[in-house]
């Protein structure tokens, strides 16, 4: 049977025209400095993180304040089982979140909102998402990468002043980009906004839009054609929700998250005022990604939310739980669980304060800080969530309806882990985030070699590349040789007396900052224009990245309690077992870029779509359900209900 073609209205692109449409959308220059930026280029730049910053007293004023409001909110109002239980968080509950001023968190005070820092935004996300993930999640789509936050950093006054205090107190918002056959690849989006007078008219299907069930206001990505006065391109829009024309046709439904608002929206000839585009025609994905470069932290913040009940959790009942004569904990295979767990936890929320505050201060880029976190932290929490139902044992698979009816705590570690699971694809898939920080970790190497390697370009341009080329790798290169992570005494002020030695661990982040690089250049070398297509090695390097930065922000984050006199003395502890566990995952990594089985996997792959092996598909039934594998999001009037529904 011949592969299911794309919907027809999908756009046909190359894969070149899809790199250079995700090439263009991209912040091209770096106008302030990046720790990560540096470490992948071989230069630890501790100076960029420590001291750790700090916040002002009246941001931690306010935010302390909203955060007591917050925790009496999730302690006597919400319901997460219930809303497990009835797929649907509560209208009053999200009238009661209003009322808080939960939907204006990051929205300035002069327009209605609170105002409050980055740093608040995510603690405050990590204890709401602790009580139900799905309205962490409806928070999250709102502010992080709905109406507000485009609004904020591309959107006209007037834009500001119509629908921002709607936004701080009374309207929810919802992000549309994703289509049906449209995922990480927008050159291929086909929903469009074809000028008409002084409107625009959107035509298409968006897919997964969370809170699109129960949005007052969308941000909408939509094709603009070209044409006689118009730029044309992906571009961005604030459509009201109400709009004739605008159908939500389904609620989706998911193994977690069971209360989130996602549904298939479609537009048919729906009329949006010119005045509510986002910036220019053409500037939609730059607006999108810019959008991401903060909005992906909170994520990773829920995710530290998740860690730390995972540690409250495995440490209650692995005391309480005893086999062969004492407690579970007390034997190794469980305690490396714990450990495990703990250890991760303070790093991870070390990497999400850390790019916080660095947000806050606007004083550093961070865009490859906050992408690292995003993906450091679903991965990982994920792990720990995993990590948690083994040491529950059958408990663990069992759901926490089941526990209470039979008498037991209702522990809902099975239903964190399905909840969980979607961070590893939310917001950028963990092999996408690969790609796209990879590609800001070579930026340096490709500004001044990338002509040399680019097929489009004449010799005159390769060869000028190439001069320039020589002049940075003769600089750059004996860089990498030696450092101070080679001097027994570097970092001295995180050996204090009593105290784990981390500068060992920060030695080694240096040491291993120069050999990633040394490491990059060798296969930009071997494999040159090939190079993109090698994601396994992509991927890893990023990993040791990752785990660089987070063994950086631990330790930074450990001498930060440590010299404020708050549990600094089981920060050092925490952060000294981390990097421990870290290293050996780093050091496997390093292994692992030369010794793998890629080239194995890629022709085992050829095999398997050709045909080759569907013998060994044999004795089994195919449960699934007939039709498409993508459905046909062709334009046009929609033939199903409206299941949108408005929460006053």
């Amino acid at each position: 049977m011949s592969a299911p073609s794309a919907p027809k209205n999908t756009p046909r692109v190359t894969e070149r025209e899809a790199r250079q449409v995700a090439e263009a959308a991209r912040e091209q220059d770096w106008h302030k400095p990046s720790f990560a930026k540096e470490l992948f280029l071989g230069r630890f730049r501790l100076d960029l993180i420590h001291p750790h910053p700090l916040p002002p007293a009246d941001d931690v004023r306010r935010g302390e304040a909203f955060l007591a409001r917050l925790r009496e909110f999730c302690e006597t109002r919400i319901d997460g089982a219930l809303i497990e239980r009835e797929a649907r968080i509560p209208d009053e509950v999200i009238r009661g979140l209003k009322e808080l001023g939960a939907l204006g968190m990051k929205i300035d005070p002069k327009y209605g909102g609170l105002g409050l820092t980055q740093v608040y935004y995510n603690k405050a996300l990590a204890l709401v998402g602790s009580v139900s993930p799905a309205i962490g999640a409806l928070l999250s789509a709102h502010q992080s990468i709905g109406v507000p936050q485009p609004l904020k950093l591309f959107g006209s006054q007037e834009q500001k002043d119509a629908f921002l205090p709607r936004l701080a107190r009374t309207d929810i918002s919802a992000f549309l980009l994703t289509e049906p056959d449209v995922g990480s690849d927008p050159a291929r989006l086909a929903t469009s906004a074809v000028p008409d007078g002084p409107d625009y008219v959107l035509d298409g299907v968006k897919l997964w839009t969370t809170n699109g069930v129960v949005a007052d206001l969308l941000v909408v990505m939509a094709r603009v054609p070209r044409s006689e006065g118009h730029k044309g391109g992906i571009t961005a829009f604030v459509v009201e929700a109400d709009s004739p024309g605008i159908t939500v046709e389904h609620r989706n439904a998911f193994m977690g998250l069971r209360g989130l608002e996602n549904g298939v929206t479609r537009f048919h000839q729906v009329r949006v005022p010119a005045a509510n585009r986002i910036g220019p025609e053409g500037a939609g994905l730059k607006i999108a990604l810019t959008t991401l470069n903060t909005g992906r932290l909170s994520l990773p913040a829920m995710c530290v939310g998740a860690g730390k009940w995972c540690l409250k959790i495995a440490r209650e009942w692995s005391a309480a739980r005893e086999q062969w004569g004492r407690p579970v904990a007390r034997h190794e295979a469980v305690g490396a669980k714990i450990s495990f767990i703990a250890a991760t936890t303070f790093a991870l929320e070390a990497v999400v304060d850390l790019s916080s505050q660095m947000a806050d201060e606007n004083r550093n880029d961070i865009r490859i800080e906050a992408a690292l976190a995003k993906l450091y932290g679903s991965e990982m929490g994920c792990l720990m969530a995993d990590e948690l139902v083994q040491i529950r044992g059958g408990r663990g698979f069992e759901t926490a309806d089941s526990l209470a009816a039979r008498g037991e705590r209702a522990v809902a570690a099975e239903q964190l882990l399905r909840d969980l699971r979607i961070n590893r694809i939310f917001e950028g898939s963990t092999e996408i985030m690969h790609l796209m920080i990879a590609r800001e970790a070579v930026d340096a190497h490709l500004k001044v070699a990338g002509d040399i390697i680019d097929p489009d370009k004449p010799l005159s341009a390769k060869a000028k590349a190439g001069a320039n080329a020589a002049g940075f790798y003769a600089r750059w290169l004996p860089r990498l040789v030696a450092g101070p992570g080679q001097l027994p005494r570097t970092y001295a002020e995180f050996n204090p007396p009593g105290h784990p030695d981390l500068s060992a661990h920060l030695r080694y982040v240096e040491r291993s900052s120069r050999k990633l690089a040394r490491s990059t250049f060798y296969a930009m070398s071997r494999w040159q224009g090939r190079m993109e297509t090698k994601q396994g090695f992509l991927g890893r390097i990023v990993d040791i990245g990752a785990e660089l930065f987070a063994m950086s922000a631990a330790c930074v984050r450990a001498e930060l309690l440590r010299s404020s006199d708050d549990h600094g003395r089981e920060a050092y502890r925490l952060a000294d077992v981390f990097c421990h566990q870290s290293r050996v995952r780093v050091e496997e990594l390093f292994t692992r870029l030369w010794s793998n089985t890629d080239d194995l996997d890629r022709h085992l792959v050829d095999g398997i779509l050709s045909g080759a092996y569907t013998w060994l598909e044999d004795g089994v039934v195919d449960p699934s359900g007939e039709g498409p594998w993508i459905a046909d999001a062709a334009p046009g009037p929609s033939a199903r209900e409206n299941v949108h529904r408005t929460i006053g």
